[in-house]
């Protein structure tokens, strides 16, 4: 079973790349935020309790995500794999994520970081900003402070797996269909 989690900063082209990776290698497309919304859709205690820390305008506790990736693995037991979007984003995360990984006999193969300059980046999430409506996306100030965040909260993952010889790096700064072959070539040697 191939478990990746594809990593990096706002706008570093990983929803363009796990599209391509999910026809590629026939993996399961699990992002967190999906995940939320259907439990929640679906009345789960999941998400009933995910929907309680919602509406009081909190974050959705590490271990109420846990168990949604969890009940969704446990639903999709014959996939070639998962390619992990969005989750982990805090080292805390990785840990949790690894400690269920153990207890269903599956492993995080690797995690690939695209790697991208904050110029490009706010270039890119800018640009995307005219087209997707999110007004996150719209304001170069608010871009500046989530690839901030994410410096801050989000970075110590790669340094988490690379402590474990999971880590690999793709230079996001090259043409779409050249980031894609890079990653292809790590996941080929995997």
């Amino acid at each position: 079973m191939l478990n990746i989690v594809l990593f990096g900063p706002p706008g570093a082209g990983k929803g363009t790349q796990s599209e391509r990776l999910i026809k590629k290698y026939n993996l399961l497309h699990l992002s967190t935020g999906d995940l939320l919304r259907a439990e929640i859709a679906a009345g789960t205690q999941l998400g009933l309790d995910a929907k309680k820390y919602m509406d009081a305008g909190n974050l959705v506790p590490d271990e109420v995500v846990i168990g949604m990736i969890e009940n969704k693995i446990k639903s999709n037991p014959h996939v070639n794999g998962i390619i992990f979007d969005g989750f982990p984003r805090t080292v805390p995360q990785a840990t949790s994520l690894d400690h269920m990984c153990h207890d269903n006999n599956i492993s995080i193969n690797a995690l690939i970081s695209l790697k991208v300059d904050v110029l490009e980046l706010t270039k890119r999430i800018v640009e995307r900003g005219k087209t997707s409506g999110r007004t996150d996306d719209q304001d170069p100030k608010l871009v500046s402070e989530r690839v901030a965040e994410y410096n801050n909260k989000t970075a110590p993952v790669a340094d988490y797996y690379a402590k474990r010889g999971k880590a690999h790096y793709v230079d996001g700064m090259n043409p779409i269909d050249i980031v894609f072959e890079d990653i292809c070539n790590v996941i080929d040697t995997l």
